[in-house]
């Protein structure tokens, strides 16, 4: 049982720019009678918390997303959406873990919370065994954007010997794309910019097409997976490369059929792939919780190759 009452966290104290955030002392999470408290290792600057710590939200959402997220700042002041560490103190009626228990965890369904030394988790939470084949900060890049990867790649129903064109290829998503639909045995095509070409081929993209000399969409070839990763391409020009039969993806449309049910056992099955050698974290960075401003500028100018990881505190 940890003794310590507060913590160290990082709180958006208003909406705004990455100086909005401030690293302050807060009194410490208890669990609940099915909770579990983690001590985080590690977490990540997700493009969720970017666009929440700015409110980044369509004009036409505005009214029922400040409801939802808060008026005039985030009601869930610590962001945070992906999280590695160690499980060290348990609800009396918790029976899935115990104490020491190494762990990694998507918060995007109970709250977020990443940004500090500890978390609460229900039991039964998107919370799975770490893999014993990665380290904290890399284990911590996982669970988000491979939760949202795999549920919307599923959609897909990819079958051996299929072509998918990823677009965004270098992206947090698009790395995981990659890798998952290569796993598949798909024949995978990335896009992305020049200076990402080697990145995605390392992954294991059969093909690779720089966006700022190729035009995929006026080239012969059809695909029967067009899956477009960051939400930047326009339906069209995709859905002109699909064959006649084929499915087009986009992320932020897709990943909405993904519900708080799935999250557990799409991260079971992440951990599967993981341990068998399947997919790796690509992390671009690695800041300290002292650095958080500084990593989300980063995150904030659109330029990082996969993930961002931070890294909380050491074992």
């Amino acid at each position: 049982m940890e003794n310590k009452q507060t913590m160290k966290a990082v709180i958006a104290t208003k909406y705004g720019t990455p100086e909005v955030l401030e690293i302050k002392e807060v009194r410490k999470p208890i669990p609940e009678d099915t909770e579990v408290l983690i001590r985080i290792y590690a977490t990540t600057v997700h493009r969720g918390d970017v666009r929440m710590r700015k409110f980044d939200v369509p004009r036409a959402f505005w009214i029922p997303a400040r409801l939802i997220l808060g008026i005039r700042k985030l009601k869930n002041a610590i962001l945070g959406m992906e999280i590695a560490g160690e499980i060290v103190s348990i609800g009396k009626d918790v029976s899935l873990f115990k104490n020491g228990d190494k762990v990694f965890a998507s918060t995007f369904w109970t709250g977020f919370g990443g940004y500090a030394e500890y978390v609460t988790m229900p039991e039964e939470g998107a919370l799975v065994l770490k893999p014993t084949n990665m380290s904290f900060e890399e284990a911590a890049v996982i669970p988000a954007g491979g939760i949202t990867t795999l549920g919307v790649i599923r959609q897909a129903n990819i079958q051996s010997g299929q072509k998918v064109l990823i677009y965004g290829a270098s992206g947090s998503v698009g790395t995981f794309a990659v890798q998952l639909a290569k796993s598949l045995g798909a024949e995978v095509t990335g896009v992305c910019s020049t200076t990402n070409l080697e990145l995605v081929k390392s992954l294991g993209a059969d093909k690779v097409l720089d966006y700022t000399k190729d035009d995929f969409a006026l080239s012969d070839e059809t695909y029967d997976v067009v899956f477009d990763a960051v939400d930047k391409l326009p339906s069209k020009q995709g859905k002109k490369a699909l064959k006649e039969s084929g499915v087009y993806l986009n992320i932020d449309k897709a990943s909405d059929k993904i519900k708080k049910k799935d999250g557990r056992f799409l991260l079971r099955d992440l951990k599967e792939l993981i341990e068998a050698g399947k997919l790796n974290a690509v992390i671009d960075r690695t800041y300290t919780l002292d650095q958080i401003v500084e990593a989300h500028r980063y995150v904030d100018a659109g330029h990082k190759k996969g993930n961002v990881a931070v890294t909380v505190t050491t074992e």
